[in-house]
């Protein structure tokens, strides 16, 4: 199997097995010829094909889709084509490709294990038009129409507007942290949109909030008042129910570790399942791949522990050594240390 198929395969099989259906963006996010953020800036209308963002071009992008076609036409998956609408004011459609036919990218490739109940709302759910997405930009802007700024832009037309302009003005802020509240009130108004902040440090958007209408808000707070107690223990049970599952998972991952590097020290393998399953954190653990405990990801976490305790890297970056220069210097230490934890004994 060439390298290409490899990585595809192992990006298709990972996303297949954490949701029971695969995307084209699950195989290029899965090989890292894109990043979660690159995704969410072509969702939000600011890129005009999805190719301008990606580290290859669309040729190669074509050729990884066609290898997904392929495994999945042997695995007996379903297609389905899928619309794809930008989360800009003009909800227009996606594009993938900067010229020629994208239609492959569109085709989301269904489990035949998956129920028909979950299978109709799937469909339903990837066929509804996206949440409009404002965002709070991090650098100076102008907008298309009346030359002005402020502090959030939403694009209409490939171009940033202004609130004001966009006709969203009277709505307001309803920040990020009470998920009920924020439920209640997006399905009272009848205008909404999200809110969102590109995070440099976690190189991701991050939500900030919600825009609704006062009214909505105001109505979405007395229900939210006339319910508090129930939603305070509902809210406990699932934090217990998280903190056992990620108990669980943080041991099939140590467990993991030490079946694919016998040689590392078992407690070493803890502090490494503990570390990248962090939840929130971002880190390759809390992936869909490593979910399903896949190699090439817990590999990945090995790595990364290597590299920052076992090796000269955290002290290079200090001394301001590129990053790209750093790995390279300290790679024949990583793979050391890891050729004598894949010996058992």
């Amino acid at each position: 199997m060439a390298k290409l198929d490899r990585r595809v395969v192992e990006a298709a099989e990972a996303a297949l097995a954490q949701r029971k259906f695969v995307t084209a963006i699950d195989v290029l996010t899965g090989v890292r010829w894109l990043h979660a953020r690159h995704v969410d800036t072509w969702r939000q209308g600011r890129a005009a094909a999805l190719e301008q963002l990606a580290a290859v071009d669309g040729a190669k992008m074509t050729d990884a889709v066609a290898i997904l076609r392929r495994w999945a036409e042997e695995r007996g998956l379903t297609p389905s084509e899928t619309p794809y609408l930008s989360a800009a004011r003009d909800r227009g459609p996606l594009r993938f490709l900067s010229q020629g036919d994208d239609t492959a990218f569109r085709v989301h490739w269904i489990s035949p294990e998956m129920s028909e109940a979950r299978r109709r709302r799937l469909a339903e759910r990837q066929s509804k038009a996206p949440d409009l997405t404002v965002v709070e930009p991090l650098t100076a802007w102008e907008c298309a129409d009346c030359r002005g700024t402020g502090p959030y832009l939403i694009m209409e037309d490939g171009d940033p507007r202004c609130l004001t302009c966009a006709d969203l003005d009277h709505l307001v802020l309803l920040p990020a942290g009470n998920a009920a509240l924020s439920r209640r009130a997006k399905k009272e108004s009848g205008l909404a949109a999200v809110v969102v902040r590109f995070n440099p440090r976690r190189k991701r958007y991050e939500r900030l909030g919600i825009l609704v209408e006062e009214a909505a808000l105001a109505l979405a707070e007395e229900q939210c008042l006339a319910d508090e107690e129930v939603r305070l223990r509902r809210r406990e049970r699932d934090r217990e129910r998280r903190a056992d599952e990620d108990v669980r998972f943080q041991a099939g991952m140590a467990g993991e570790i030490l079946r694919m590097f016998p040689g590392c020290p078992p407690e070493r393998a803890g502090e490494i399942a503990r570390h990248a399953g962090e939840r929130g954190s971002g880190r390759v653990g809390r992936t869909a791949a490593a979910r399903v405990l896949d190699e090439n990801a817990v590999t990945l976490a090995v790595i990364a522990s290597v590299r920052h305790l076992d090796t000269d890297y955290d002290r290079l970056l200090m001394a301001g050594v590129p990053r790209a220069e750093a790995r390279d210097r300290i790679r024949s230490a990583v793979d050391r240390v890891l050729a004598g934890w894949r010996r058992s004994g």
